[in-house]
């Protein structure tokens, strides 16, 4: 008994004296060094722009389009005037330029120049021609959220409509959107209308995405079919609600964790649209036909503090243009169409005219690879019912909901959608009035590149598709 107690205490004398001599060691031993790493910093902690447009501008030569009626895009209009573009860019808008040495110069007498046409809603190259199941490819209609999901990855570049939209419509810049069956359909993506064998070649350069989404019968027709939510416009609101609520957590854990540093938070696909509207980076262009739903939505954005930068559709934005007015919103609508649903009922042909005598910002989409070919048809067609209702709005002004307002919508106005000094020559010269329905395209630059000639079937494009296919209805 003795000795096990003399080997218990001998034991803890031992154990206290190593303790002690670890103690010793460590006091003795250098203060380990705070990390010094600072963190990632704000919108660091995850690659925002995974696959980054690779675009490049086809080879231009100094133009000089003389001796035409020119529509700036901006509301105005020179008549006998001239454009003068080289390196890619609008140098001049005048009544008379004198051509610089080795430009080419084109005389437009009788004709008419004006910006590219920008459609904000379009859907080539998801919903490609042929239009068969097998390149159906917008709507990822799995569940009502699939923010995850990127337009870009189903484009198809070879699809004819590009061609057919710049050849016949005069299209040189497009937004594709991911359909409308789900409340949050996904990104959209901005394309310059250009062949390319990838759609990161043709890719906006500076762009933002868009985050597509839906209110209305779409999403409770789908979903309500599948007994599931949302099956009311109740629910629907309901569901972006709980969306947008975990998206404000989402952000506010990876803005601590950028601020701060530490262990990163785990990566969600649709948190990170979600989060990029949040901040700014990601535009909301939401399906909504009807105003009540329209203003809904506004303070559901209000809420959760982001801003609609477009209700598409939007058949009576008319009864509500001061809202859209006040809150800086666009309309991007039809001219004529309405009826075919319940939420279309109350659409009206001076839609597009009374938002622009609210002083709102709206524009002419087609939503159709039909209709993308005659926008300046459609535009005609809005004008002129404005002007049977009293609402007498010039052609030249006429032109902002085919340029300049839906470069405004997708954020780039500042680039393109007006003929100034400085912008991406965008530029289409007509055969005739742009807004006659005997007109048509006579030549389309892209970044001053020439990519269509009405006079030169070598420069009238085909899509890889249609090469070997007699009578498919290429432009050739």
């Amino acid at each position: 008994m003795q000795h096990i107690g003399i080997t218990r205490v001998t034991r803890g004398i031992v154990s206290v004296a190593t303790c002690l001599s670890l103690v010793a060691c460590a006091s003795a031993a250098p203060p380990k060094a705070a990390s010094s790493a600072p963190p990632p910093g704000q919108a660091k902690g995850y690659n925002h722009d995974p696959f980054p447009s690779t675009y490049h501008a086809y080879p231009g030569v100094p133009t000089l389009v003389r001796n035409v009626t020119v529509y700036d895009g901006e509301g105005g209009r020179i008549d006998h005037g001239a454009v003068l573009f080289a390196d890619g860019k609008i140098v001049q808008v005048a009544q008379d330029i004198a051509p610089p040495a080795g430009a080419v110069v084109i005389d437009g007498s009788g004709k008419w120049i004006t910006p590219g046409v920008i459609d904000v809603h379009s859907h080539l190259g998801d919903y490609a021609s042929p239009g068969v199941r097998a390149l159906s490819d917008g709507n990822e209609a799995t569940a009502p959220v699939t923010a995850e999901v990127w337009a870009e990855h189903s484009v198809w570049p070879q699809d004819p409509g590009f061609s057919r939209a710049l050849a016949n419509g005069g299209v040189t810049t497009l937004q594709i959107l991911p359909g409308s069956a789900n409340l949050f359909g996904g990104r959209s993506v901005v394309l310059k209308n250009v062949y390319a064998r990838t759609v990161q070649g043709m890719k906006f350069p500076g762009a933002p995405y868009g985050l597509k989404m839906a209110c209305g019968e779409n999403p409770k027709r789908v979903y309500g079919q599948q007994h599931r939510e949302p099956s009311t416009r109740m629910g629907n609101i309901a569901v972006d609600r709980e969306t947008w609520a975990k998206a404000a957590e989402y952000k506010r854990k990876w803005d601590k964790y950028e601020k701060d540093g530490g262990d990163p938070p785990a990566r969600d696909l649709q948190m990170d649209t979600l989060r990029g509207v949040l901040d700014g980076e990601i535009l909301v262009h939401n399906h909504c036909y009807r105003a009540d739903e329209m203003a809904n939505v506004i303070d559901m954005s209000k809420e959760f503090g982001y801003h609609v930068s477009a209700f598409h559709h939007a058949v009576e934005a008319y009864k509500i243009t001061d809202y859209l007015k006040q809150n800086d919103i666009c309309a991007a609508v039809w001219a004529d169409w309405f009826g075919f649903k319940m939420e279309s009922y109350d659409g009206i042909p001076e839609n597009l005219a009374l938002i622009q005598k609210a002083g709102a910002c709206g524009m002419i989409h087609s939503d159709d690879q039909n209709g993308i070919q005659r926008l300046n048809q459609e535009v005609a067609k809005a004008q002129a019912a404005g002007r049977r209702a009293g609402i007498d709005i010039p052609d030249a002004v006429a032109w902002e909901w085919l340029s300049y307002n839906p470069a405004r919508a997708l954020g780039i106005a500042d680039k393109t959608g007006s003929l100034r000094p400085g912008k991406m020559a965008d530029v289409v010269l007509w055969n005739g009035n742009p807004l006659s329905v005997y007109s048509r395209p006579d030549k389309v630059w892209i970044d001053g590149a020439l990519l269509y000639d009405e006079t030169d079937p070598r420069l009238r494009p085909v899509s890889d598709f249609e090469l070997g296919q007699p009578g498919a209805g290429d432009v050739k």
